[in-house]
Order: C-alpha cells, then sequence, then structure tokens
C-alpha cells in the first residue's frame, strides 16, 4: 500500500469547514442576526383598526370605526393619522362624528420617561451588540474545536511514531535472533544466548502490539473531527499517515511563529470583545433603568378635519391629552438601578482580570515554547549519542569483546532517549496550539 501524508493544515482545513460545532456557531451568528431584525420591528408602522356594531329589534344601536396607522420614531415620538366614523341610534355623545368620519393627525411625544432611551430603542441597541457578541463567541468556541482536533491530530502522529519505532526495533531483535542462533549452530556463542535474544524478541513484540493498539485508537479519536458536506463523517484509513515535517511547519500554521518574535496585542481578542460587548449590554439596561427615575409624561396632539375639509384647517378643531405618573418613593425603579449597577461593575472587574490573565499566560506560554525549543535540540543530542553507544557495542560483540546483555541494555537507552524525544516533540506541538487557543485567532 502506498502512504499519503494527511498534512496538519490539510486536516484543520476539513475542520474549519466541515465540522458541525464549527458550523453551529455560524448558525448562532445568524440567530444573533434574526434578533437584531425582531427588535427593529419595533419601529415598524402600525395598521390598527377597531370597529363595532350593534343591531337589536330592527334597530342600529351603534356602529364604530376607529382606524389608525402608526409610525414609532427612535426617540419614542410617535406619528399617528386616524380615520373614525360613527353613528347609531344609542351613540355615546363623545363618539360623534360628522356624516363623512373624521379624519385626524397628530403627534404624541414623551417629555420625560421614554424620550432618549426606551424599551424599544434599548431592545434594538443590545441586539446589535449580541451580532458582535456572537461573533467573538463563534470564534471562541471555532478555536475551542480546533485546539481539541490539534490535540487529536498530535496524538496520531505521536503513537504513530512510536509504533514505526517499535517495528524497526522488533525486526532488528528477530534479526539479531537469528543471527545469534546461526552462531550457536557454529560453536561460537553459548546456547544461553538465544534464550536472551528470545526475550527481547518478546519484548520487542508486546510493545510492538501495544504500541499498535495506541495508534488505533488515536485514529478513531481523530476521526471524530473529519468530516464532509452534508455532515457525513469521516473514517482515517491505515494509507493516511501524519505530516513527516511537522516540526518545521506547524508555527506557520498556527501563526505562533510571528507572536513568538514580536509583541502581542489583546485589542481585538475575541474573549475580552465579548466581555466588552456584554459590558456595553448591561450599560444599555443601566440606561433605560435610570430613565425610569423620570416621571411619566406623555404630550399628544391631533388636528382633526372633515374628509371633505381636509385642506382648510382650523386651529380650533383639535385633540389634546395629556399623562401623567410619577412614583413617590421610587423603591423599585432605584433598587432595579443599584442592581443594574453592581452588575455592571462586576463585568469590569472581570474584563480587567482577564486583560491581567491572558497577558501572563500568553507570556508563560511563549516561556514554555521556546524552552521545549532547548529541551528537543537536548533530547536529539541524546538519541544520537545513544545509537553512537549501540553501534559501538554492536561493533564489539562482533569481535567476540562484548555481550548480549550489553547490546540489549544500549539498545534499551536509545528506545528510551527516542521515546523521550517523540514525548517532547508532542508537548512542543501541544504548547503551540495551546498558544493558539489563547490567542484565539481561528480565522
Amino acid at each position: 500500500t502506498i502512504s499519503k501524508e494527511l498534512t496538519y493544515n490539510e486536516f484543520l482545513g476539513y475542520v474549519k469547514k466541515y465540522h458541525p460545532l464549527v458550523k453551529s456557531a455560524n448558525l448562532e451568528l445568524s440567530e444573533a442576526q434574526a434578533n437584531l431584525m425582531m427588535a427593529r420591528g419595533g419601529f415598524d408602522p402600525k395598521i390598527e383598526v377597531d370597529f363595532s356594531q350593534k343591531q337589536f329589534k330592527d334597530k342600529e344601536y351603534y356602529s364604530i370605526l376607529n382606524s389608525s396607522f402608526k409610525i414609532p420614531t427612535w426617540y419614542g415620538i410617535e406619528l399617528k393619522a386616524g380615520f373614525d366614523n360613527n353613528e347609531g341610534v344609542y351613540l355615546n355623545p363623545e363618539n360623534t362624528t360628522p356624516n363623512a368620519g373624521l379624519t385626524s393627525f397628530g403627534i404624541s411625544v414623551p417629555l420625560g420617561q421614554g424620550l432618549f432611551i426606551n424599551q424599544r430603542m434599548a431592545d434594538v441597541r443590545k441586539a446589535k451588540i449580541q451580532v458582535k457578541l456572537s461573533e467573538s463567541e463563534r470564534k471562541l468556541q471555532a478555536v475551542s474545536v480546533l485546539y481539541d482536533a490539534s490535540l487529536a491530530y498530535f496524538n496520531w502522529k505521536k503513537t504513530f511514531e512510536e509504533m514505526k519505532l517499535y517495528e524497526t526495533y522488533s525486526s532488528n531483535a528477530e534479526v539479531r535472533l537469528e543471527g545469534i542462533k546461526s552462531l550457536i549452530t557454529q560453536g561460537d556463542k553459548p546456547a544461553i544466548d538465544s534464550i536472551e535474544a528470545g526475550i527481547i524478541v518478546k519484548n520487542r513484540t508486546l510493545s510492538l502490539e501495544d504500541s499498535k493498539l495506541k495508534l488505533a485508537k488515536a485514529k478513531l479519536e481523530l476521526s471524530n473531527f473529519m468530516w464532509l458536506d452534508n455532515n457525513i463523517p469521516l473514517e482515517i484509513s491505515d494509507e493516511l499517515v501524519p505530516e513527516t515535517a511537522l516540526e518545521s511547519t506547524l508555527q506557520e500554521t498556527l501563526k505562533t511563529n510571528d507572536l513568538l518574535q514580536s509583541d502581542f496585542s489583546l485589542e481585538t481578542h475575541p474573549k475580552l470583545n465579548a466581555l466588552q460587548n456584554k459590558i456595553d449590554m448591561l450599560t444599555v439596561d443601566k440606561q433605560l433603568k435610570q430613565n425610569m427615575l423620570l416621571p411619566k409624561i406623555n404630550v399628544g396632539y391631533s388636528y382633526l378635519s372633515e374628509p371633505s375639509y381636509i385642506d382648510n384647517y382650523r386651529f380650533e378643531d383639535y385633540k389634546i391629552g395629556l399623562d401623567f405618573a410619577f412614583p413617590l418613593f421610587l423603591r423599585k425603579e432605584r433598587g432595579s438601578l443599584k442592581l443594574a449597577k453592581y452588575k455592571l461593575q462586576e463585568s469590569e472587574f472581570i474584563l480587567a482580570l482577564e486583560k491581567t490573565q491572558l497577558s501572563n499566560k500568553i507570556s508563560a506560554q511563549k516561556l514554555e515554547i521556546n524552552s521545549l525549543i532547548k529541551q528537543k535540540k537536548l533530547a536529539k543530542d541524546l538519541v544520537e549519542n545513544n545509537l553512537t553507544m549501540l553501534n559501538s557495542e554492536e561493533r564489539l560483540f562482533s569481535f567476540g569483546e562484548s555481550s548480549l546483555f550489553l547490546i540489549n541494555t544500549r539498545e534499551n537507552n536509545l528506545v528510551s532517549a527516542k521515546l523521550a524525544s517523540i514525548a517532547l516533540e508532542n508537548r512542543f506541538y501541544i504548547s503551540n496550539s495551546e498558544l493558539f487557543k489563547i490567542m484565539a485567532n481561528p480565522d
């Protein structure tokens, strides 16, 4: 079978494009946009028609028609056009209108509560902020999925390299066993050496089988993040292998190389933006609660006219109204405002703390990555040194100046050094992906 590399960058591309959780994050943004449309609906023009009629014993007691067309505006001011046509034997005198009906056009203005902010205005402002908040939360959710997917990929690579390592040394142990058997037959080695060589083969085979099991589980874990369009899950085939040159491409893929070389800015960080958006929403709430301390004063004026005289403006024909309401103690309103202020203050403290924590986390992560780069170099040097020692011991063994026990010891040290090197590389990959997660920039 021909192996085909699934590069880390290609894998992340699949996750970004097809993973259901990343796609659902986009749906969440659409929901926020729908909420904004609903909030704007509070300013849509409205047509209202109220008709009632009473007939009893061939008499029309009354027939009342009230219709209006209202246009709400941003600052609580409402424009209203109306037409009333009422008639009947027992019609209430205040409902009497001319034969052709009565038209009106007027305006209603809140002079206290509701002029500069009201529930409709607050809903629209909060809905606009919610769209930004959802965008930030979409990024955070996408980053979380990409981070988990990265850990699965790195674990796949780690278990794959461990399996390849055990495969190599299991094969070496079998070749050595055959060689020892040949030397025993020739009388150059004692028979006990074949038992020791056999023990090594069994140990290597056991380790190889265990590594194959770990690799199979890692593949299944990785498959959880592999999807195609229409939510079709994919499975990692045996032909696919992890990226060989991941060490050199990882930082470019995650954009952590630029971050390590330059100062970072938290201005556009989604988590901080999300907290700021929540603060903005709480500020709107506080403004609305402050507005509730004002008295309710609604002034309305409507010009009245018969349809046939609509062009002849008469100052004498009008309808005015004044509504006034003011609670004496304002206990409920003052309590609501205090609660809104406490919530706002608490959110501001959380934002300040989060800024400091993020800054410290990024600095700590940069230190860890730089330390792991040094540790990786030392681990590779140890592998080279142990390989030199093993080669030297094998050469001495061929001259009859060493033993199988010493070769086995040298080889075990080499395998341990290589496993440590693989583990350090894995830590390096994870550390970079943690920095990527902290910075939360999935695009």
